[in-house]
C-alpha cells in the first residue's frame, strides 16, 4: 500500500480477504493516517456484517473522509449457482446503515462465470447500486486468472447497452403523489401485520400457559413441520418463495418460542 500511495494513486480498494482479518484493515488504517484518498472496501468473504462494519469504522476513525463499499458476494456452504453467493440482503443491510455511502457491485466475483452476469448486474441497478465492477479481457479464455469470469470489451457494451438504468427519484409531483398513495397503503397494510402478529403471540402465551401446567416442552418438532409445509403450499399459490416463507416463519416461531419460555420461566 506504501508503493500505491508513493505513486500518487487514485483510488485504493481493501480485498475481501483483508477485510477478513482486523489486525491487516489496523495496519491499512494506521498507513492512512493523514491521507486524502477514497478507499473502496470489498465485503469480506464469510457472510459476516460486523467484520464488514469494523473495517469502515476503523478506516474512519484514521481520518478517511471518502470511503465506499464493494459488495462482491459470500463464501457459503452449499452455493452451487454462484461463484460466490450475493446474499443481497446484507448488502441492503450495509447499504441502509451507510446511505449515503457509495457501493459499487462486482458480479464477475459474485458469479464467477460470464453467462449469468447480466442478470446480477441488472439487479444490483434495480437496488439502486452507484456502480459495478466487471472484468474484462481481449481473451477472456486465456485470461491468467478468472477466465470464466471475464468478457470482451465489445461484450461489455452490449451489456452496458442492454441494462435498464433506473433512477432512485423522479421529480414529478404526479409521481410522488401517486408512489405515496401506494406507500400509504403499505403503511396500513403493516400496521395490519403487526397487529396480527401480536394476537399471534397472545395465543403463543396461551399455549404456553397449557404446556407449563401439563409439563410439556415448548419446541414440537412435528408441529413445526405441519406448519412449514402448510404455509410452503399456501404461499406458492399466491406467489411467495419458500425461501421467504421459511425465512419468515423461522422468525415468528422464534419469537413464539421467547413468548412461550416467558410464561414456563414465570
Amino acid at each position: 500500500m506504501q508503493d500505491a500511495l508513493t505513486f500518487d494513486v487514485d483510488v485504493l480498494w481493501i480485498g475481501a480477504r483483508t477485510t477478513v482479518n482486523p489486525f491487516s484493515v489496523q495496519e491499512i488504517a494506521d498507513a492512512l493516517r493523514g491521507v486524502d484518498v477514497p478507499v473502496l472496501i470489498k465485503n469480506p468473504i464469510n457472510p459476516d456484517l460486523e467484520l464488514w462494519t469494523g473495517a469502515v469504522e476503523r478506516i474512519a476513525r484514521a481520518g478517511v473522509k471518502d470511503i465506499g463499499l464493494i459488495h462482491r458476494g459470500f463464501s457459503s456452504y452449499g452455493n452451487t449457482e454462484y461463484r460466490n453467493a450475493p446474499m443481497w440482503h446484507l448488502a441492503i443491510e450495509m447499504k441502509l446503515k451507510h446511505p449515503d455511502m457509495l457501493i459499487v457491485n462486482d458480479p464477475s466475483h459474485i458469479c464467477g462465470r460470464r453467462d449469468i452476469l447480466l442478470d446480477v448486474m441488472q439487479k444490483a441497478i434495480d437496488l439502486d447500486y452507484d456502480g459495478l465492477m466487471i472484468e474484462s479481457h481481449i481473451d477472456p479464455d486465456n485470461a491468467w486468472s478468472d477466465a470464466k469470469q471475464q468478457v470482451t470489451p465489445e461484450v461489455l457494451n452490449e451489456m452496458l447497452d442492454t441494462i435498464i438504468w433506473r433512477k432512485e427519484d423522479v421529480n414529478s409531483e404526479e409521481y410522488h403523489a401517486a408512489l405515496e398513495k401506494l406507500r400509504q397503503q403499505i403503511n396500513h397494510l403493516d400496521d395490519e401485520l403487526m397487529q396480527v402478529l401480536s394476537q399471534r403471540m397472545k395465543i403463543a402465551e396461551q399455549i404456553g400457559s397449557f404446556k407449563k401446567e401439563n409439563n410439556i416442552t415448548i419446541l414440537q418438532t412435528n408441529r413445526w413441520n405441519e406448519i412449514i409445509e402448510r404455509a410452503s403450499a399456501k404461499g406458492e399459490k399466491i406467489g411467495l418463495s419458500k425461501e421467504f416463507i421459511t425465512k419468515y416463519f423461522d422468525a415468528v416461531h422464534m419469537e413464539s418460542i421467547n413468548h412461550q419460555k416467558k410464561i414456563l420461566d414465570s
